[in-house]
């Protein structure tokens, strides 16, 4: 039998590397949705999506909050997120920060649907988007900002119930998001699924190349703001 100090050493070893786990996991799931698109075939995921939220889902009531979540992540939206961020974050770095991350995501996602060229789903869509659908646009740059600000509540709040709660409502808008290029008909589930994919291992690697150059010594000032003259001096 495996020994307990096996699995020890092994959960160990995935903490310490979780952002390499995390890139190839992503990777591996968008190579496979990659191989399924450029087969050309509609894969199971894609009909099922489009049976459950597309044509079950639909109604009056719910098309409008569809579009609402999907408004989340244009252009003016995420602008107008940024200037709130670079408003009230302490300093300039912060804003930068979020600033390059959403920049170079768009570039990515640009590069990406000029290599695959998937066309967008037919006949099923409520909103008019023009451009090609592999990855979905949205998607990755909902995961890239909303998942950023994900990183940075967890880093550097430091009251549990606040971070709990920003982290749950950001993970929640991009879900929404996801879901509703599907609801509108103009993104299938892969497309989603994969920009998802793209964007979480974006952040793994930008995260760790990026946060050091911009954020270094942002969670220490915090750690020390709160201290008296003598506090300080003795540290």
């Amino acid at each position: 039998m495996v020994s307990s100090s096996f699995f020890s050493r092994f959960k160990a070893l995935v903490i310490k590397q979780k952002r390499v786990v995390i890139i190839c996991i992503c990777v591996i799931l968008f190579v496979e949705l990659l191989d399924d698109v450029l087969e050309g075939d509609l894969m199971t995921l894609d009909r099922l999506a489009r049976a459950f939220f597309v044509e079950n889902l639909r109604s009056d009531w719910l098309t409008p909050f569809m579009e609402s979540a999907s408004a989340l992540a244009t252009p003016l939206s995420l602008l107008v997120l940024l200037l709130v961020i670079v408003a009230f974050a302490p300093g300039k770095r912060p804003g930068m920060f979020c600033a390059l991350n959403l920049v170079l995501v768009v570039l990515l996602n640009v590069i990406l649907k000029e290599l695959v060229q998937r066309p967008r789903p037919e006949d099923i869509n409520l909103v008019v988007e023009t451009g090609f659908s592999f990855p979905s646009g949205h998607s990755m740059v909902a995961m890239a900002f909303f998942g950023l600000l994900v990183w940075l509540v967890w880093h550097y709040e430091k009251d549990r119930t606040m971070r709990l709660a920003c982290c749950g409502g950001f993970s929640l808008i991009i879900l929404l998001i996801g879901i509703s290029r599907i609801y509108l008909g103009v993104h299938y589930a892969s497309d989603v699924l994969a920009g998802f994919c793209v964007s979480l291992a974006w952040l793994a690697l930008y995260t760790s190349i990026a946060a050091p150059l911009f954020l270094q010594g942002s969670k220490e000032s915090k750690e020390t703001k709160h201290l008296s003259p003598t506090e300080k001096q003795d540290s």
